[in-house]
């Protein structure tokens, strides 16, 4: 009898250690929000920015902005797109490593208001994004990249001799990172209707790491129901979703069991932003069912990076990748039942 209570102990021990490790939190514990970002499954991760005309990964803020010539924009093509391969949500780069904004700022001239040659400076790119988006139906989210070293010499993107690194900001928030990051969360939370999710890359950072709690606290304190993610982020204190950039294998995929929902964030390409962009990079829409799957199993989305290049569309390499991912999903009908994908007959 001993035995057997000592074999109970050990045995009620190990599972109690077990599901401390992989904690499986009910639906019931999840917010309403977060239910319906666990429906979406698959979404668009735009990468369009200061970017796209230079040959690197993150602009150093010093770029030329007469440079930024989309002048065949159309964000229509990209929800267009979106929607028939079954992806749900959107989420655009409306601020990069560059510092520059995609709308008319009002606390940086590091904006769309210096994009002349678009729209001779009157654009609001983020205007039309949400609204294309909203219009077939779509959730929209922005990307916003907080503050980190990202100026190298192997990254191609130091600073002019005797100009300062502006650390991904605009110049403007130099001295108070914190206080900028929350003027511009207003303006992007109250100019634009209900914003779904706010996705902010280097949230961890050493600069602004400890306001945190702070800045997100002030985001849901504009809109309550917009969810707040932060890239790479495993703590439901810190994050909405538990987030994964690019894993190289299943096992790197977010666990089946977490206290909140996940989001894998992939390239459909070899790179972010379309400047290398080539069709000998682009995934097969084998590869791009295989991730969605290993994400289904996983309880997670999948927001796979397709950037538009410099006239401002989807690319052909990239549109052909779609397509053949639709045609695809005619013969997975499993696949295209779990992405909710109808085909007319």
């Amino acid at each position: 009898m001993k035995k057997f209570l000592l074999l109970l102990f050990v045995l009620s021990s190990f599972i109690s250690l077990n599901i401390l490790a992989n904690p499986k939190v009910s639906s019931e514990k999840l917010t309403k929000e977060q239910k319906e970002f666990q429906s979406w499954k698959f979404g668009m991760f735009l990468h369009f920015n200061m970017a796209t005309f230079y040959p690197v990964e993150w602009a150093s803020g010093y770029e030329d902005p007469l440079k930024f010539t989309p002048n065949k924009l159309d964000c229509g093509q990209w929800a267009d797109a979106a929607k028939s391969i079954g992806m749900k949500y959107a989420v655009l780069t409306v601020k990069h490593t560059g510092g520059w904004c995609l709308w008319d700022s009002k606390v940086t001239d590091h904006d769309i208001a210096q994009f002349k040659n678009y729209k001779g400076g009157k654009g609001d790119i983020v205007q039309e994004f949400v609204d294309a988006f909203r219009k077939r139906g779509l959730k929209v989210g922005f990307y916003y990249c907080f503050p980190n070293d990202f100026s190298a010499a192997e990254q191609h993107n130091l600073p002019p001799k005797g100009k300062p690194d502006l650390h991904g900001l605009p110049p403007e928030a130099q001295g108070d990172y914190t206080g900028f990051i929350k003027k511009q969360m207003k303006e992007l939370l109250t100019n634009y209707g209900k914003i779904d999710l706010i996705w902010i890359d280097q949230y961890s950072n050493k600069y602004t790491y400890k306001d945190w709690q702070e800045i997100k606290q002030y985001i849901k304190s504009i809109q309550p129901n917009c969810l707040v993610i932060g890239n790479n982020s495993h703590d439901p204190k810190d994050s909405d979703v538990y987030g994964v950039e690019v894993p190289s294998k299943p096992s790197l995929y977010p666990p089946k069991e977490k206290p909140m929902p996940g989001e894998v964030c992939d390239k459909i390409s070899g790179v972010w932003f379309w400047y290398k962009a080539g069709p000998n990079g682009v995934k097969k829409p084998e590869k791009i069912a295989e991730m969605l799957k290993i994400c289904k199993e996983h309880n997670s989305n999948l927001l796979l990076n397709i950037p538009p290049n410099q006239e401002g569309l989807i690319g052909d390499f990239h549109i052909k990748a779609v397509n053949a991912f639709r045609e695809y999903l005619k013969k997975d009908k499993e696949l295209a039942k779990y992405l909710q994908v109808e085909f007319k007959e």
